[in-house]
């Protein structure tokens, strides 16, 4: 999967797929496999989804579990989108695999 990469040096976060791009903080996360390999993972959930029901899914689900957790970074990392790209991002084979919806096993 091919994307353009964007870098935007104010980014809340060091990277963030916002389909079609990859937006990185900074130049040099372009030479890390593991975050380009977890945004694109992101990108196939947002297209599995057809782009809008995925922000809406991740921001219900973060809702939840910041209700649930009470902690932004444990909210965060209990997104069922987030679980599935940690979970496979250093398998650079995971979206040639075709595991398609992948993240409804961790609802």
């Amino acid at each position: 999967m091919k994307a353009p990469i964007l870098i935007v040096k104010k980014l809340p976060a060091a990277g963030m797929a916002i389909f079609p791009f990859i937006l990185l903080k900074s130049a040099k996360l372009k030479n890390d496999p593991e975050m380009i390999n977890h945004e694109k993972i992101h990108l196939r959930q947002q297209i599995e989804l057809l782009i809008l029901p995925f922000y809406l899914l991740y921001l219900f689900n973060y809702l939840i579990n910041l209700f649930k957790y009470q902690n932004h970074d444990m909210a965060y990392r209990n997104i069922i989108f987030e679980k599935e790209a940690y979970d496979h991002e250093t398998d650079f084979n995971y979206l040639k695999n075709g595991n398609w919806y992948g993240w409804i096993r961790l609802i």
